[in-house]
């Protein structure tokens, strides 16, 4: 990597600073010359829109001096140059350019929504892996999102340039994401429950904020909730046993990773299935938002019936809501029957 890209890498150009700093317009860029080393080098810096262009000339020996590019360089004098050159540089970074937390355009553009939706920045822990940026549920402590710098080769073997990647969490549901185009089983995280996305713009903006919503449901705390259904007006068990996804009618203020306690009214008046919530705001009208469940649990109708419900303070289930903390433990702690 040259020097240039490594001191500019994540800072973006302000162009109206270069004038004030002494920068001059040239045809497509800007250029700014300066000297080193008691004036007997001069250093040309150009910019352009998309690219730095930065050369020093010797002006005793009247040419190009590129002893400073060497990879792993040990003369003391080559090194004293590049020194002096990397100043220049962080001087003209430091007026000019403004910080972005990562490298490319999309990357910065997913996090700029992350801090506007849910006022959470990146969190950049490793000192090994400096532009790792970890985003976590502010209450829960628990991880949502991981953008990491990373060569493309270990997530496509025969792609060896660098990339960014969003690592979320979707529990369950990786292998059906797993077949969308710029999608990967997770990088350096448990692949059951994360997969990862390269930030290259294959996927919209759009397209990989749902997943962010999607995996920021799961940090949050889960609630449980008792949602009574009539067997009187429509065949609920067969509706529900036939599929292992479903939709019902979206309660307010249920998020994705809550467990749904579904009631069956007479003749069973008890529960009967335990369901988690998967997708929300699926509009099949425009009034009336559904969700889709899926159900994990079948309990024997005279496990919890209406008159145990009312042991846990549960007197009535005429409508969504829910269920004290004692109870869920309960209700989460039963086995398939």
């Amino acid at each position: 990597m040259q020097i240039e890209e490594e001191v500019f890498k994540t800072y973006k150009l302000d162009e109206n600073k270069l004038i004030k700093y002494g920068f001059i317009k040239k045809d497509n860029g800007y250029s700014y010359s300066t000297y080193i080393i008691a004036k007997s080098f001069r250093v040309d810096i150009t910019i352009y829109k998309d690219n730095i262009v930065g050369k020093i000339y010797d002006l005793e020996a009247e040419c190009e001096y590129t002893s400073f590019r060497i990879k792993n360089i040990t003369g003391e004098f080559a090194l004293t140059i590049k020194k002096e050159y990397e100043k220049i540089l962080k001087d003209i970074r430091n007026h000019c350019f403004e910080k972005n937390y990562f490298i490319y355009n999309q990357a910065n553009r997913l996090t700029n929504y992350i801090i506007n939706e849910y006022n959470i920045y990146p969190e950049f822990l490793w000192d090994k892996n400096p532009r790792f940026g970890v985003f976590r549920n502010q209450k829960t402590k628990k991880w949502f999102g991981i953008i990491m710098n990373i060569d493309k080769s270990k997530l496509i073997s025969s792609n060896t340039k660098e990339v960014e990647i969003l690592n979320v969490k979707l529990n369950n549901d990786t292998k059906k994401y797993l077949k969308i185009n710029g999608i990967y089983s997770a990088y350096h995280m448990n692949k059951k429950t994360w997969i990862s996305i390269i930030l290259d713009d294959t996927l919209t903006d759009r397209e990989i904020i749902k997943l962010i919503n999607i995996s920021y449901s799961y940090s949050e705390q889960k609630n449980s909730w008792i949602i009574p259904a009539n067997p009187k007006y429509f065949d609920v068990i067969t509706y529900i046993e036939t599929m292992t996804v479903f939709s019902w009618k979206q309660p307010k203020k249920i998020n994705i990773g809550d467990f749904v306690y579904i009631y069956l009214s007479a003749p069973y008046s008890a529960i009967l299935y335990k369901c988690e919530v998967i997708e929300l705001n699926l509009y099949n009208d425009q009034t009336h938002p559904t969700m889709n469940l899926k159900l994990i649990k079948k309990y024997n109708p005279q496990r919890y019936t209406f008159e145990k419900l009312k042991e846990y303070g549960l007197n009535s289930v005429r409508s969504p809501r829910r269920i004290p903390d004692k109870m869920s433990k309960q209700l989460n702690q039963e086995n398939n029957i």
